[in-house]
């Protein structure tokens, strides 16, 4: 928002410099982000007539102006400017003038004739281009006829101002205005409010009777509906004061009409909009949602197609505006506009929201709407722009007004108690001095006994609860006048949880493994279910959609995290980083069957592709199946998980079938690793292995045991023995070795696999494994005839369960 400082001294006095009144709006909550001195570096520049343009001799392009700057003698100019014209009155930059960016003015010879000065447009004066008239943007500015000659050009277009850039807070839409912080700086310095004036002068004799007619369909998006008839309308430029007010708040001025209506939004905070009556069927306003396929033509020149939840002003041949975002080309207001419709409305924040960023339609009056604006104000602003349109002279009123208002809101009454106030703010408030601050912005105070009945004004929409008014008290206080204490009360150690701290550990068991973390976001797009190979019938593909999504990219929330790591790696490999180990904690949203919420299950996925950094001692190590598979190895020893082991896994499409493993955790199935499959890496357009897995979280940490414990070094020695198998290419080495495990009992303290041989020696279809055994007992050396009834004991459970045959 910005604030013109000589604006604003039209609604209550200033006794204090700008500087000083941005340090008190910041510490009131209304932040100013920054000063800007439109004038400041001007100097030197004079208002002036052209008299006289002749050719000039030597150029096709240029032309020499006799210019008057109420000075007895002309003065000589050479402009290359197309746009001006005998009698014009223009900015002149006389010898030794500064401009905007430091530009010095000195007296030349432009192709042999002499110029002394120069003609100005916005731009060099320090106007934005996009706040100057569509004839003007580029080219010398056009002053009014009556403008004196030779004074300075500063304040005849508002450029002696300071303006202010406040950034407002979500909550206060009431600073969208003028007024609404005139009220803030009247309330800071304890000054009086100059409300504008609304006294409207009417035809007499004239009446709305059967001219106008407004129809609400949906009064839950649209509470009230306020029009006001003009005519005799004679649509021109505005006069120059509400041009340089509009300029200084970053609004272009266009014509009388249309710059009433934004001066009245910009003062009052209502916005406002003028339909050209006559191209309106039978003077009959609709609000209405869009009909299923409806178009619109808006102000900008596109053609907008609407959705059915949309809230759309219409006649009875369609919509003609779009409800708080921005009007028709159809009925807009031209040069030959002579009766005009003025619309004061108040639409739903929620629906104006919608709207506007499905269009992808910014304005200032949405802007407002959306942040919510004085219901009860509405009828006000129609009239003060009536009162503005006589002011200047732009048309005549027609009596009375169309005051649409199905449900007139209540009033908003709330207990406050001085002894409350005391207590949050931990400062001495006088009961009527708390009373004071309140009524100085615009609350109705009322002694109720012990406590205060505040009634709030319809402007301040932000107001619900009794700590609101509390945060009023301070605001205006001073934050810097409430003393500072030390806490006190009951307090409490902070800890982790149990879940916490075996989080906090599982993420560093993977850091140490070499694995990085990242976050990617909770919204996906719908396409990873078929980058993904996720069949059709799959509950993951049914993913909770977003009601507003930013974009169809991120519209639907994950039901894997495995998508996520894969976009970051694909990222990283298209910038030539080839190699990579990433994990992810998160936590993934499936729907529930009968319930609005989700369930949010916690889920542990990493992937991986390229080679890792070597050591000083080792080259690089593959970023493999078998890199993931130790890490899961090294997670469940340092958590203490109970037996996990993999299990060939053949049906999940996004995997390698061949390369694939459910990974299984004292018998529970937790999730998967593997390789994907090529066809998603290709959907990815990644041509480098890459390997995953992804683990429900929840059950790794249910069937967490905890960090290991110490144990002290053996006291005895131990035997090995090695055992060498014969067993069918089908059964894994993971099943032999939980069966030795199991059956070699307590003495049994480690086993390794140590070859794998397949050859003319043994038989079709089968494979040799050989195993290294150490038995060892912590309280005695083992002797030969115990090692021997064990290692026997697992030969017969391998036979037994396995098949298994010792290789002879």
């Amino acid at each position: 928002m910005r604030v013109s400082f000589k604006w604003l001294q039209e609604y209550v006095d200033i006794p204090v410099s700008p500087a000083e009144l941005a340090d008190r709006l910041t510490m009131a909550g209304l932040a100013v982000e920054g000063l800007e001195e439109p004038g400041k570096e001007i100097s030197n520049v004079v208002t002036g007539r052209i008299v006289k343009i002749e050719p000039h001799p030597n150029a096709d392009r240029l032309v020499v102006c006799l210019v008057s700057t109420g000075e007895p003698e002309l003065r000589q100019i050479v402009t290359g400017a197309t746009n001006v014209r005998e009698g014009h009155v223009v900015p002149v930059a006389l010898e030794g003038a500064r401009l905007a960016g430091g530009l010095v003015i000195k007296k030349a010879r432009l192709r042999g004739v002499e110029s002394r000065g120069m003609l100005c447009s916005g731009q060099e004066l320090g106007l934005d281009p996009k706040t100057l008239p569509a004839d003007q943007a580029n080219g010398i500015m056009i002053l009014p006829e009556d403008t004196p000659l030779g004074v300075d050009v500063r304040p005849v277009i508002g450029l002696d101002d300071v303006i202010f850039d406040l950034d407002l807070t979500p909550n206060r839409g009431d600073c969208l205005s003028m007024i609404g912080v005139a009220r803030e700086v009247a309330a800071l310095l304890g000054q009086p409010l100059r409300l504008p004036r609304m006294e409207v002068r009417e035809i007499p004799g004239s009446s709305l009777e059967g001219r106008v007619r407004v129809d609400i369909l949906e009064p839950g998006l649209c509470r009230r509906y306020v029009a006001r008839l003009f005519t005799g309308v004679k649509v021109g430029p505005s006069p120059l004061w509400m041009q340089e007010r509009l300029r200084a708040a970053g609004l272009r001025p266009i014509s009388n009409i249309v710059d009433i209506t934004n001066y009245v939004m910009l003062e009052l905070g209502q916005p406002l909009h003028a339909f050209d009556y006559d191209r309106l069927k039978d003077g009959h306003i609709i609000v209405r949602r869009a009909h299923p396929g409806e178009t619109i033509v808006t102000l900008d020149g596109s053609r907008r197609k609407l959705e059915p939840e949309m809230l759309v002003i219409a006649d009875p041949g369609g919509a003609v505006a779009v409800a708080g975002v921005m009007g028709g080309l159809e009925t807009e207001v031209t040069e030959n506009t002579t009766t005009v419709l003025l619309e004061s409305a108040h639409f739903h924040p929620t629906s104006i929201r919608r709207t506007s960023r499905v269009l992808g339609l910014r304005s200032e009056s949405s802007t407002r709407f959306e942040k919510g604006i004085d219901l009860e104000g509405c009828l006000a602003a129609a009239n003060r722009a009536a009162s503005l349109l006589v002011e200047i002279g732009a048309g005549e009123v027609v009596a009375g007004a169309v005051d649409n208002y199905p449900s007139p809101a209540a009033k908003k009454t709330i207990i406050l108690r001085p002894e409350r106030v005391e207590y949050i703010l931990g400062a001495e408030i006088p009961r009527e001095e708390t009373a004071d601050l309140l009524t100085r912005l615009g609350f109705k105070v009322q002694d109720a006994g012990r406590d205060l009945l505040v009634n709030v004004p319809s402007y301040r929409v932000d107001i619900n609860l009794e700590i609101d008014l509390i945060e009023e008290v301070a605001r205006i206080y001073g934050y810097d006048r409430i003393p500072a204490s030390l806490p006190y009360g009951v307090t409490t150690r902070g800890a982790r949880t149990g879940e916490q701290a075996l989080v906090k550990r599982l993420k560093e068991v993977l850091v140490e493994c070499g694995l990085t973390e990242v976050i990617t976001y909770s919204f996906v797009s719908p396409a990873v279910f078929d980058r993904f190979k996720v069949p059709a019938d799959s509950p993951l593909r049914r993913a909770l959609s977003l009601q507003n999504p930013l974009s169809v990219e991120q519209s639907i929330m994950r039901t894997m995290l495995l998508p996520g790591l894969l976009d970051v790696l694909a990222r990283n490999f298209h910038r030539r980083v080839t190699s990579g180990a990433i994990f992810e904690v998160g936590r993934v949203f499936l729907p529930r069957e009968g319930e609005a919420l989700p369930e949010e299950r916690p889920v542990l996925a990493a992937a991986a592709m390229g080679q890792g950094a070597a050591g000083w001692n080792r080259p690089p190590l593959p970023l493999d199946f078998y890199y993931l598979k130790g890490v899961l190895e090294t997670l469940a020893a340092r958590l203490g998980l109970p037996g996990l082991h993999l299990e060939r896994e053949r049906e999940n499409p996004a995997f390698h079938p061949g390369r694939t493993a459910r990974v299984v955790v004292d018998g529970k199935t937790v999730g998967v690793l593997g390789e994907l499959h090529p066809d998603v890496l290709e959907e990815y357009e990644l041509d480098a292995r890459v390997c995953a897995f992804e683990l429900d979280l929840a059950a790794l940490l249910a069937l967490a045991g905890g960090p290991p414990r110490y144990q002290p070094l053996p006291r005895f020695p131990g035997v090995r023995r090695d055992l060498a198998l014969v067993v069918s290419r089908e059964v894994p080495a993971a099943d032999v070795l939980r069966v030795i495990r199991r059956a070699g009992g307590n003495l049994l303290r480690s086993v390794e696999l140590f070859d794998v041989y397949e050859g003319e020696q043994v038989k079709e279809g089968c494979r040799s494994l050989a195993f290294s055994l150490l038995f060892q007992a912590g309280d005695r050396t083992l002797t030969d005839a115990e090692v021997t009834a064990q290692t026997e004991a697992i030969s017969a459970a391998l036979d037994r369960e396995l098949g298994a045959e010792l290789r002879k």
